[in-house]
């Protein structure tokens, strides 16, 4: 069973076990996305009944917010000016409030999909971020193999990808980020590959070696660290394969693997180990918020052992120092 000390040099971490301080008889349902603000803050966009929980650095319950609006929580990304873009895939669309919850802008027609792989906005879009003059990276994921990008205002200004596994062509585009220059990284899931644009959609390169890439992370500033969730194997001629997953690579910003955080064995429901790591944050203090699948993903990893009435989907690994 896990330790839960995970990684290695600069990148150890130690599992916080029972952090987060749910209320009392909240269903939380998965976490598919995690974000964190400058006050430290920790925003879990959860399929419970309150898609919106905040805690404070603490594990503490500020608020919540969001109930009755989202349908199937996808993706977050936090703005520069204290909102934050929420990414619905059941709903596909996407929506940037403030952090209390008041909406101020939507993108994409509420319960209204596009045709499957039209390539127009949206069919089950999956995540957002932000370029460094404020246009705005939509990957439309799920029933689209694109990437939109919108003027602040949300204007949409052009679209690229199609369906496929060569440079530029996508098989899930299930994350998205963008960097202090403007590159654009996009987490090709089943393509098992981080594919990086430039600004205007134009590829240039892909970074390999991994398994399933979810769940993307980059620091703010220059030469970022990346952190990438992969949700491991789920076939049943894999499912045990060692050292595959599930895990998340630290990399630079070039693509160079720096750290592996994996539990021995990875799989699991112990401390410091994952279902099926699905988003993450890092606050200030270089501790690392990871978000999971785990009621949709158990079943799969588990196929013969009945699911748990609660599983752990929120998990606070604290950074190490040296």
């Amino acid at each position: 069973m896990s330790s839960g000390i995970l990684g290695s040099g600069e990148f150890t971490y130690r599992a916080q076990d029972g952090w987060a301080k749910w209320p009392e008889g909240w269903d939380t349902g998965d976490v598919a996305a995690v974000g964190v603000d400058r006050h430290d803050n920790v925003y879990a966009f959860n399929r419970g009944p309150h898609p919106m929980v905040v805690f404070d650095r603490e594990g503490n319950f500020l608020r919540s917010f969001g109930e009755g609006i989202f349908k199937n929580p996808h993706g977050v990304h936090m703005g520069l000016d204290d909102t934050i873009f929420l990414t619905d895939d059941g709903d596909h669309s996407m929506r940037q409030c403030t952090l209390d919850g008041k909406v101020l802008l939507t993108i994409g027609i509420p319960g209204k999909s596009s045709a499957y792989m039209s390539g127009e906005p949206f069919n089950r879009c999956t995540h957002t971020a932000m370029s460094p003059q404020g246009d705005l990276y939509i990957s439309d994921g799920y029933g689209n193999a694109r990437v939109h990008k919108y003027s602040p205002d949300g204007k949409l200004l052009f679209s690229w990808g199609k369906p496929g596994t060569r440079p530029g062509e996508f098989n899930i585009a299930h994350n998205i980020t963008c960097d202090a220059d403007g590159w654009v990284y996009v987490a090709d899931r089943e393509n098992h590959r981080v594919q990086v644009f430039d600004g205007n959609g134009r590829y240039e390169t892909q970074w390999n070696n991994l398994h399933r890439p979810s769940g993307l992370y980059m620091t703010p500033g220059k030469c970022p660290i990346c952190y990438i969730a992969e949700i491991g194997p789920h076939l049943s001629v894999n499912i045990n394969h060692p050292n595959i997953g599930p895990r998340i690579s630290v990399m630079d910003h070039k693509g160079n693997l720096l750290a592996t955080v994996q539990a021995d064995p990875a799989r699991g429901t112990g401390p410091g180990q994952f279902i099926s790591p699905h988003g993450m944050c890092v606050d200030s203090h270089g501790d690392l918020y990871v978000g999971e699948v785990a009621y949709v993903s158990f079943s799969r990893s588990y196929p013969n052992v009945p699911k748990p009435a609660r599983i752990r989907c929120l998990q606070k690994l604290v950074k190490v120092k040296a």
